[in-house]
């Protein structure tokens, strides 16, 4: 089964304190994708390192070989894992994607994960059984491309204050929400954790009265994303570069006027140009058949590269989504590079463009040049696979 996983992890802590009694992991492994989740009794420091401890046992003896059993034994051992004592507990949801698409769900003492497929929330079905004197609920399936999993802590679900929610937001609430949100957005990782905790922060009036994580994992094509920009730096590469790029299966996007009027020449395709300024600032966007978005290049991708750079730096709250989901060519490419692709291949032409960059300073301190490996660095802290071919 050829697909990716991605998760997002967003969470809020009671009464805005600086540590989050909840804590959460993600191990990667030659045979499976391990996500962990645990909330430890209380809040704070004290509830963060149960948690964390919880988190650690898990990933570190899952990829030594330990069975789940095991796993969970040894934690019941180490924290007395007992709710009615409440010396030393912490709830845990834990799943694990083997490479063939086989997959486990572990969850004790927290809400029910969310399950969507294409879309559609769906029911599940668990077994309840006892390891170690600890009630567990067990699923066992196999994961689909545009499956979505949402894993909380009871922070979200108990979200609520006397005159709303008084009883809590609740499993059900939170379904509909997150449905709404993949109806509009698709499995957006990122958007889905952001949104929840957000909403939560609302239920509670910005001062939660519990902590409050939400663990988002799906599964997507492993899709590509190839960027065209520049003119070669030799007429005659003109045919390779556009034939390579185009012959490489995803999204295709070329940035810039000159190598759009190349691919248009050496794949005898018009070039439809448009004048309607979607944002005063960024040139608009054309069209060409078997390109999915085809951009002015310098002040297009100096833009795009604003967007990444704010999403890398943690901005992913209402305004920063409202903005990536601008129609102009910076916001359009940032959402490619950020929430629809896998892998990015970058196909650049290194003629210098005179109109930025006087002919005589070196290829290295050429504007593009810049743009394309801060692009391209961005792509990487992502966990974007990024291949750069210079013609």
């Amino acid at each position: 089964m050829k697909f990716n996983i991605d998760y997002a992890v967003k969470s809020c802590s009671k009464n805005n304190d600086r540590v989050c009694g909840d804590t959460t992991r993600h191990v990667e492994t030659d045979d499976m994708d391990i996500y962990v989740l645990s909330d430890g009794i209380g809040s704070g420091v004290r509830a963060n390192i149960l948690s964390t401890v919880t988190t650690t046992l898990f990933s570190t003896m899952l990829q030594t070989g330990s069975s789940v059993d095991d796993c969970i034994t040894e934690i019941s051992r180490m924290l007395a894992m007992d709710a009615s004592n409440r010396i030393a507990y912490s709830t845990f949801v834990l799943l694990t994607i083997s490479r063939n698409g086989r997959a486990k769900l572990t969850e004790y003492d927290s809400p029910k994960t969310l399950f969507y497929r294409d879309g559609k929330l769906l029911d599940v079905n668990y077994t309840c059984r006892e390891v170690a004197g600890m009630k567990i609920r067990e699923y066992n399936f196999v994961v689909h491309v545009n499956d979505c999993f949402v894993l909380m802590s009871d922070g979200v679900t108990h979200a609520g204050m006397p005159d709303v929610y008084p009883f809590g937001w609740g499993r059900t609430r939170v379904a509909e929400y997150v449905s709404q949100l993949i109806q509009n957005n698709g499995n957006v990782c990122m958007r889905i954790a952001t949104a929840v905790i957000g909403q939560c922060r609302e239920i509670y009036r910005q001062v939660p009265g519990d902590d409050a994580t939400a663990m988002v994992v799906s599964v997507g094509k492993d899709q590509r994303l190839n960027i065209l920009t520049g003119p070669p730096s030799r007429d005659e590469l003109d045919e390779q570069f556009i034939h390579d790029f185009i012959g490489q299966s995803g999204l295709h996007v070329i940035a810039g006027g000159t190598s759009a009027c190349i691919a248009s020449r050496v794949l005898n395709r018009q070039l439809k140009v448009s004048l309607d300024y979607m944002d005063p600032d960024i040139p608009p966007v054309a069209q060409m058949e078997g390109i999915d978005l085809v951009i002015e290049g310098i002040l297009t991708l100096n833009r795009t590269l604003k967007f990444l750079l704010r999403y890398n730096q943690g901005e992913h709250n209402r305004v920063f989504y409202k903005e990536l989901d601008s129609k102009d060519g910076a916001a359009r490419l940032a959402k490619m590079i950020i929430e629809q692709c896998v892998s990015v291949s970058l196909f650049v032409g290194k003629t210098v463009n005179t109109a930025y960059q006087p002919k005589e300073l070196p290829l290295e301190l050429g504007i593009r040049m810049q743009l394309v490996a801060r692009i391209a660095h961005e792509c990487r802290k992502m966990g974007k696979r990024v291949e750069v071919k210079y013609y």
